[in-house]
């Protein structure tokens, strides 16, 4: 194939690049300090009847249990399931740790989420395959999970690769998987054909279904098929993008140290929440959560935004600029019950959420006039840190979660 062909009939980088992504990331984190449950099906997530699965265990995934899936489905399921609340705070403290070893191999890391994340090992001595078994032991040696690698010569193909070396769900847990597995360059097209449509990115029902009307069901048909046909159905733009994926044409590049633009974590609850006060005591939870996240990323925010959904699924966000960045739970909290004191709560809440943008440096924050006389929550945020680093990140939690007015609560230990 020459120069010119390669660019326009297949893939237009040389690569390397290598996905590396988690199996059954929290499951297995939470696995680690509850050894008891290794074997069995788990799911991460809400239990409740609302509750949604976030992740869970190969046991569980071999009786078709699988991520969002609503918690009752999987209770039907599998009855025997057992479900365990998320605890963010630690899976980022180990997502740290994990990039960190990613980036002994390169500097060129662009993490996706807390679990997976492209490498670009072009400038490495290393052999690709090599680097990614290199990845799988060390990951397994310091966090004690285990990860699957992709290899190819571009990110699209990279993540599909690492999710053919993942290992097969069974009732008694994960079977074969390679582990890593590599696609060969000047293979992408063959590796591609016979693959489902709907695993190119962007491919959702609405796009599934308007290929199937026109007999596109592989990747290598819709590789084949015209384009400007194709542009005639789902439009030229997206026709394109679709298009340039099924001939393994994908130029992106890893773009490593990509800052977050928002932080923010939300609760489903079992019963519709009528009250600002509930309310605004799940708010203290869920601020402390998102403020202690913000601190261990280094970042401070001036944007918060709450979000209620009512029972009827009905969705609504309100938001506050502040003045300067803040990380403080306290202050987050403060606003966030606050905006939701304008909020018509009578229908009944189903999920709330607290989240923080325009996110920054926290040096960059100043003293308000606010601030004179009040307790120095930077401090205490600190020393909060310390104990949850020490102790677990379930040490210790706002006493005012529990409805009490925070000027007056201030942190508790559990029992």
């Amino acid at each position: 194939m020459s120069g010119d062909d390669r660019s326009e009939r297949g893939q237009s980088r040389s690569g390397p690049i290598l996905h590396v992504d988690m199996d059954a990331f929290f499951v297995s984190v939470e696995q680690l300090r509850r050894p008891e449950l290794r074997g069995l099906p788990v799911a991460v997530g809400g239990s409740g009847s609302r509750g949604v699965v976030a992740s869970a265990s190969y046991e569980a995934r071999a009786y078709g249990v699988s991520s969002a899936m609503p918690a009752g489905r999987a209770r039907r399921l599998c009855p025997e399931i057992v479900f365990l609340p998320g605890d963010h705070g630690l899976y980022q403290e180990v997502s740290g740790r994990i990039m960190e070893i990613l980036r002994s191999f390169t500097p060129l890391v662009e993490p996706l989420s807390v679990d997976e994340a492209f490498l670009d090992v072009s400038g490495a001595h290393r052999q690709p395959v090599e680097i990614g078994h290199l990845i799988r032991r060390r990951v397994r040696a310091h966090e004690g999970i285990n990860c699957a690698v992709g290899v190819a010569s571009a990110k699209f193909l990279a993540k599909l690769s690492s999710k053919v070396a993942k290992p097969e769900p069974t009732p008694s847990g994960p079977s074969g998987g390679a582990g890593v597995f590599e696609v060969p360059v000047g293979e992408e097209r063959a590796f591609l054909a016979p693959r489902p449509v709907e695993d190119i990115w962007g491919v959702g029902p609405v796009t599934l279904a308007q290929l199937s009307r026109i007999g596109i069901a592989t990747i290598g048909e819709l590789a084949e098929f015209p384009l400007q046909r194709l542009e005639e159905v789902i439009g030229k733009a997206h026709s394109r993008h679709l298009h340039n994926l099924a001939n393994a044409i994908d130029p992106r590049p890893v773009v490593p140290h990509t800052a977050p633009k928002s932080i923010s974590q939300e609760k489903t609850f079992s019963r519709d929440l009528y009250s600002h006060e509930g309310l605004g005591a799940e708010l203290v939870g869920l601020s402390d959560s998102v403020a202690s996240r913000l601190r261990a990323a280094e970042l401070a925010g001036r944007t918060v935004t709450i979000k209620v959904r009512f029972g009827d699924f009905t969705t609504i966000t309100r938001s506050y600029t502040l003045p300067s960045p803040v990380d403080s739970g306290v202050v987050l909290a403060r606003v966030a019950k606050r905006l939701l004191e304008a909020v018509d709560v009578a229908p009944g809440v189903r999920l709330i959420g607290v989240g923080v943008s325009e996110l920054d440096d926290p040096g960059h924050r100043q003293l308000s006039l606010e601030d004179a006389g009040t307790p120095s929550w930077h401090h205490i945020d600190r020393a909060m840190d310390q104990i949850r680093d020490r102790f677990g990140t379930e040490a210790i939690h706002p006493g005012s979660a529990a409805g009490a007015d925070h000027r007056g609560s201030g942190w508790t230990r559990p029992n």
